[in-house]
């Protein structure tokens, strides 16, 4: 256990006194937060925006239909005719021109009216100007069918089914998305830190193979205790620099946000969960309603999950990076064994996500969230419904754990015999046929 404990401090100080680990460690957050301020600045000021529509209204009709909202300003021109409103647009630098010509109703004036722009226009902005015709039209036409506006305002009124779980609170849409997302954001960390850092145990274990330093080491150690060293060492520098990254890019973003006057919420503008209405913005209701599922989320126990699915997941992965770093002689030869290791990870990004979004307790989402490989990154997107009713039975969460520890005992059994044989081999570029015949050994 002694020689074992000096290569894992051996290791784990290799690690965080390298020059890019530490630049990395304190750049990457900065990196992070500056981004996110930056997409939320750019909403802002996008919002901010209004793009100016000349407009020259010919007819009868849809005299109070265009008004300025959302992001459309109207121009009205009156007295022009048609060229002469476009010399104006174009004067103005307004974003287009929409022509409305004098017709005998409005369904005719809508039929021939035309929007002019100096480019192809934006889609949702076209959208929206359908909008303002879609909504007298379809007026006009129960009008004729004898409907009343009253009658008309009364049909268009919208339906939500309110929904709560059998303890008495109160949920809504997209709620489960939103836990989702925020659960995968923890996944797809742990697939980032396995791939980074499982690289770095395999290229660690290379550059001592090829300088041969690895032969005065397996003199004093045992091939097993130095593969466990490299992997717990590196595991460590992990786990320091990710709580690093975490209380840095908070502090960051609270003092980012505050002193550039940037609503965090105005992040979520315009793209709705999953499941939420598209006709636009949730109400206040709705919004709080997020918010307070928002903060009901148990952070503590997902950071608490993720140290322990990162650790865990991380060493399972690692042991298989240090065995194919100990069976090749330089890292060309790894990629022929790459693609099968982070075959699993991408598996539970995508399965995940599509599993755990439509439904978090489904068969799938929980077979997933249970399965060794892939349960690291999975149960992390269910585990911020919390455990118990509503959330994550405690027996699959208890499952998931010792079926990692499981398999992680029988991967460092089965790698460490590919490590012992491989670490002194030369000169050979490995199949998958010799990686089982070393299994034997």
């Amino acid at each position: 256990m002694r020689k074992l404990g000096l290569i894992i401090r051996r290791e784990y100080l290799a690690k965080v006194r390298n020059k890019s680990f530490v630049v990395m460690t304190f750049l990457s957050p900065i990196l992070l937060v500056g981004m996110i301020v930056l997409i939320a600045y750019l909403t802002k000021v996008n919002d901010d925006e209004k793009r100016s529509i000349a407009l020259l209204n010919q007819s009868d009709f849809f005299k109070e239909s265009f008004q300025t909202s959302g992001g459309l300003r109207f121009i009205h021109l009156k007295g022009l005719n048609i060229e002469e409103a476009k010399d104006c647009t174009l004067a103005g630098e307004y974003y287009g021109l929409l022509h409305l010509p004098d017709r005998n109703n409005a369904e005719d004036v809508a039929a021939d009216a035309f929007f002019f722009t100096a480019e192809a226009p934006s889609t949702n902005i076209l959208q929206d100007l359908e909008g303002f015709f879609e909504e007298e039209l379809r007026a006009g036409r129960l009008e004729s069918l004898g409907v009343t506006a009253e009658q008309y305002a009364g049909v268009r009124k919208g339906y939500e089914l309110e929904t709560a779980t059998f303890s008495g609170e109160r949920s809504g849409k997209g709620l489960n998305e939103i836990k989702a997302i925020v659960g995968g954001a923890f996944g797809y960390l742990i697939m980032m830190f396995i791939i980074i850092y499982g690289g770095f145990v395999m290229r660690s274990v290379i550059e001592e193979k090829t300088s041969r330093i690895i032969e005065v080491i397996i003199s004093s150690v045992k091939p097993f205790q130095l593969m466990m060293g490299k992997i717990i060492g590196t595991s460590l520098a992990g786990v320091t620099q990710f709580l690093i990254w975490i209380f840095s890019a908070s502090l960051l973003m609270v003092v980012a946000l505050m002193f550039m006057d940037i609503d965090p919420t105005i992040l979520m503008k315009g793209t709705p969960a999953p499941g939420m209405p598209m006709e636009g913005l949730p109400d206040d209701a709705t919004t709080r309603l997020i918010l307070e599922e928002f903060l009901k989320i148990p952070m503590g126990l997902l950071i608490g999950c993720f140290l322990i699915y990162f650790v865990l997941g991380y060493l399972i992965y690692s042991s298989i990076y240090a065995a194919i770093g100990a069976a090749v002689d330089n890292e060309t030869d790894t990629q022929q064994f790459i693609f099968p290791i982070i075959l699993p990870l991408m598996l539970a990004i995508y399965v995940g996500f599509f599993s755990v979004f439509s439904n978090p307790n489904g068969p799938i989402a929980v077979g997933f969230s249970i399965f060794p490989l892939t349960s690291p990154i999975v149960m992390l997107m269910r585990l911020p419904g919390g455990i118990g009713e509503g959330g994550v039975p405690l027996w699959q969460l208890l499952a998931s754990i010792a079926l990692l520890l499981i398999t992680f005992i029988g991967i460092v059994w089965l790698t460490a015999r590919i490590y012992r044989t491989g670490i002194l081999m030369y000169g050979k570029k490995p199949t998958y046929k010799d990686l089982y015949k070393w299994l034997k050994y």
